[in-house]
């Protein structure tokens, strides 16, 4: 495929390096900075491209795939903090004939945690001596707090609660990559789920994934669909 990436930090110069591995190349990049106002995203830079990466901020990701999908592009979205605004996105696509695979963690082994999560959930809320909460620390660069993976988490767990809140706290220090936990307690023991990232490798391939999956497709997709059916 040919690629492109919008948002050149560290995870599309991770994508960029995995991709050639994969027998494809990308053909255009921009940085956050040269494409404030979308100024980058034109049909001459996008010619010939099948998909397009989105890691850039919240506020972009909207003018983003209005941009890219008009010109017939497909996505990969793995910006987070921007799902409130899902409807504006998905009616973009949509409107456009286009397809699109968002997520709040292109790891496979997270997504998989989540599914595991929903299996604790349903076993723990039939017994109401267990309270379940959820702690998450990222490098200090990260922007959003809680990250998507933990809002994601606090959704399957509020959904198997009944809207119950639960407890979530951040951390944003040092380079961690990410560290998610899950924890159900009660005066009698303890039990914990944790994923640990170990780079953005694994992101980064599971965006890949995503992106040969969803070419020639039309829809929008939760990277889990994409994973599972």
């Amino acid at each position: 495929m040919n690629l492109a990436i919008i948002g050149y930090g560290k995870m599309g110069r991770m994508i960029e390096q995995l991709a050639a591995g994969r027998g494809h190349r990308v053909v255009f990049q921009v940085d956050v900075e040269g494409n404030e106002q979308g100024q980058a995203l034109t049909r001459e830079n996008l010619q010939g491209v099948d998909v397009a990466f989105d890691f850039t901020a919240p506020d972009a990701v909207v003018g983003n795939v209005e941009r890219v999908t008009a010109l017939g592009v497909n996505m990969v979205v793995g910006t987070t903090g921007w799902m409130n605004q899902l409807a504006a996105v998905r009616r973009a696509v949509e409107e456009r004939g286009a397809g699109l695979v968002y997520s709040s963690n292109f790891s496979i082994g997270v997504n998989v945690f989540f599914r595991l999560m929903e299996v604790a959930a349903s076993q723990f809320r039939n017994y109401a001596d267990y309270d379940p909460w959820i702690y998450e620390i990222h490098h200090r660069a990260k922007v959003d707090a809680p990250s998507g993976t933990a809002l994601k988490l606090k959704q399957i767990l509020e959904q198997a609660y009944s809207g119950r809140e639960i407890s979530t706290a951040s951390n944003r220090a040092g380079a961690v990559p990410g560290i998610h936990t899950v924890g159900f307690d009660s005066e009698s023991d303890t039990l914990t789920f944790t994923h640990t990232a170990r780079s953005r490798i694994g992101f980064a391939s599971g965006a890949l994934h995503a992106a040969e999956w969803i070419r020639g497709k039309k829809g929008v997709y939760e990277f889990s669909e994409v994973l599972f059916g």
